[in-house]
């Protein structure tokens, strides 16, 4: 049995983080848990028409309820928040790399800073790795079991869906995606994508889906794209398990992408 926590982190205390949790019996990955916050995750409480809170990652309890939901500790733990073996400052070698690496696709990747996500990486760091996991560097072989990666669940969205660039699921990016279209036809186009990419992820995982509505406003719509990138961290999490991604950056700090 091989366990894979997947948190897709926000960068402040304010905003709230989406959690998938997998579980691999044979050959076949089952979500057992996929949550829109910290909270919602550790009380097993997930209201989609109720706003998530933000909150500091307790890593103890995020932990926990995945050991009994699991039934076993995560082999790996898959983040989409920049992490490094100390305490991040500045830009480091491992965005520069990533960016590099898929800027021909359209990505590039933002610049943490000591406030950004600062205390929170360092939380997550220090909180997981009081429990044993350690931030997985370049020396890091593939598919080590025990460790934090970093993960860019768009550059795996790419990967998924064998596309050749970006793909457009960001919802904060909505307009820059199709700047002729009306407002429900850019809704309409988002969810389209969004309904690519469960698809994919659901020929290699049972369970996780998401009931995304038809209508509401974009801001209800948030929760679900956080839920949506969790998975993905989660599904980054079991491919580096089998060899299928790659650390970019170095020794301190490494984005692992396909």
């Amino acid at each position: 049995m091989t366990v894979v926590l997947g948190i897709d982190a926000a960068w402040t205390a304010g905003q709230p983080s989406g959690v998938a949790l997998l579980r691999q019996r044979g050959r076949r990955w089952e979500c057992l848990a996929l949550a829109p916050s910290y909270a919602s995750f550790i009380t097993g409480e997930v209201g989609w028409d109720e706003r998530p809170r933000g909150g500091l990652p307790d890593c103890g309890a995020l932990h926990a309820k995945a050991v009994e939901l699991a039934g076993a500790a995560p082999d790996v733990i898959a983040i989409d928040m920049p992490l490094a073996t100390h305490p991040i400052t500045a830009r480091r070698a491992a965005d520069n790399a990533i960016a590099s690496a898929y800027a021909t696709r359209g990505l590039g990747a933002h610049s943490p800073s000591p406030e950004r996500p600062g205390p929170l990486a360092d939380a997550m760091r220090l909180g997981f790795g009081a429990l044993g996991y350690r931030v997985a560097g370049t020396t890091t072989k593939p598919g080590t079991r025990g460790v934090l990666i970093e993960v860019f669940p768009h550059a795996s969205a790419i990967a998924l869906l064998g596309a050749s660039s970006r793909v457009p699921y960001k919802l904060a990016r909505i307009t820059q995606y199709w700047p002729e279209r009306d407002a429900p036809a850019r809704r309409r186009a988002l969810l389209a994508q969004w309904t690519k990419l469960r698809r994919a992820l659901a020929a290699h995982i049972a369970g996780g889906e998401l009931r995304v509505p038809v209508r509401g406003t974009l801001a209800a719509l948030k929760r679900y794209e956080d839920a949506l990138d969790a998975l993905l961290c989660a599904w980054s999490g079991a491919s580096y398990l089998a060899g299928h991604l790659h650390p970019h950056g170095d020794a301190d700090a490494a984005v692992w992408a396909p």
